[in-house]
């Protein structure tokens, strides 16, 4: 069996480094002859003869794609979004796809902390202004302590993410209409009681038509005045023309964000370059456990396959009919 890897060599070094031999010992592997992202023409030439396609979270996956591979039997995700692969398409190709474990989810809560402390203590802006030989003012600090911090959405992050908070002596309040939330620490609340309330406020909704522009005008004029934003979820939760009209008329008091709506979810240039906000481009995932645990992820799918099993963690097994077919042989 073939397997095409979708990533370019700094992706590759990133998240596959560790994984890559492993994967190498149990089948053939093909990867990504650029030095970039493939354009789905591209992938469809050079994933020509495999079987399997893993692809970093930047790749696409549209009709075109299943219509042009014949023998491609699955198509791992190694990420959990899933967003841009047009499943249905796959499953009417008959064509497996599956997505990665869940292990960034430590490591994107500690972000979404980390930005947090960043936008109450100044950290970034003081030392840019060391590094430029500047002396920082003594900025005045907020103390976490005895604030209130709002979660949208009580998923894997926003529940590691709310002990976090609690341990900070924060009060969280949690909205989410599809889970009940319990414990004497977090209280679950309407949406706008949560953004009149929150001292700072962290939009963790999955991200999806109804989501769109969640934190809009009329979110943020709900928050208190000077509140904080902290994204680390999708850049679609953002309606970025809001958010800037907040920083500028001082509602918003700082913004911090890990995601926008620049290529692979990175920050928007214009709004991650405007003072009061903090941002990093799309390194929630990026440490080495997660980086590991997720390429392994995907070595142990093709592990399965390999074995004649359905892998794990699989979006459509009941579509999977040429995998099946592949097994059964």
């Amino acid at each position: 069996m073939r397997v095409f890897l979708t990533h370019n060599p700094e992706d590759r070094e990133a998240y596959y480094g560790r994984a890559l031999p492993e994967l190498q010992a149990i089948t053939t592997v093909v990867q990504n002859p650029l030095e970039r992202d493939l354009t789905t023409a591209e992938l469809i030439e050079a994933a020509q003869g495999c079987q399997v396609i893993i692809a970093h979270r930047v790749t696409p996956a549209k009709a075109q794609l299943f219509d042009s591979l014949p023998e491609l039997l699955a198509f791992l995700r190694c990420a959990v979004d899933i967003s841009t692969i047009d499943v249905a398409s796959a499953s009417a190709h008959g064509v497996l796809v599956a997505r990665a474990d869940k292990s960034f989810v430590p490591s994107t809560a500690e972000l979404a902390l980390a930005l947090l402390m960043d936008t109450a203590r100044w950290v970034s802006t003081s030392t840019v202004d060391y590094w430029n030989g500047t002396e920082p003012p003594q900025r005045p600090g907020r103390q976490l302590r005895g604030q209130t911090a709002g979660i949208i959405g009580y998923g894997a992050i926003g529940s590691y993410l709310s002990d976090l908070l609690v341990a900070l002596g924060m009060t969280v309040l949690v909205h989410d209409p599809f889970v009940r939330v319990g414990g004497d620490s977090i209280e679950q609340v309407a949406l706008n009681d949560l953004l009149q309330r929150s001292d700072a406020v962290f939009p963790l909704a999955a991200a999806n038509p109804s989501t769109e522009n969640l934190i809009d005008a009329a979110a943020i004029a709900v928050m208190k005045p000077g509140a904080t934003l902290i994204n680390v979820s999708r850049g679609e939760l953002l309606d970025e023309a809001a958010v800037a009209a907040a920083l500028d008329s001082g509602q918003l008091g700082a913004l911090g964000m890990d995601v926008g709506r620049a290529p692979d979810q990175r920050p928007s240039p214009a709004l991650a370059s405007r003072p009061g906000v903090v941002s990093t481009p799309h390194l929630g995932g990026l440490t080495p456990e997660n980086a590991d645990a997720q390429a392994l992820s995907s070595v142990e799918q093709v592990a399965a396959i390999l074995a004649g099993q359905m892998p794990p963690r699989a979006v459509n097994p009941d579509s999977g009919v040429r995998l099946r077919e592949f097994l059964e042989r």
